[in-house]
């Protein structure tokens, strides 16, 4: 199964939960690739695809579920604060990999 949601799930290392809380969506519809009309879904693809280029993929798995300035990326996915996630990744890119709640 190479759909949008799965690679995403691989590059985070989201378990299923994590992937359907993020989705807002159920594990039919990633089954089944039923999510074109998650407009987020592409969007959080090309973040994260910059991150890994940035910082490799096993840091990515590993920055996601540390804290970092504005606390752990997981926890913005799992809210669906995009933009506090978007924003971890900028400074990911931009910074590196920062621990804690330094500025």
């Amino acid at each position: 199964m190479d759909s949008a949601a799965v690679l995403l799930m691989g590059r985070l290392g989201l378990s299923d939960e994590e992937l359907c809380a993020t989705l807002d969506s159920n594990p039919i519809e990633i089954i089944s690739d039923s999510l074109d009309h998650r407009p987020e879904l592409p969007i959080l693809l090309q973040l994260s695809e910059e991150a890994q280029a940035c910082v490799g993929p096993e840091v990515l798995k590993l920055w996601l579920r540390t804290d970092g300035p504005s606390g752990r990326p997981i926890e913005h996915l799992l809210a669906r604060d995009f933009a506090a996630f978007e924003s971890a990744v900028v400074t990911l890119v931009e910074r590196g990999f920062v621990i804690g709640g330094g500025s």
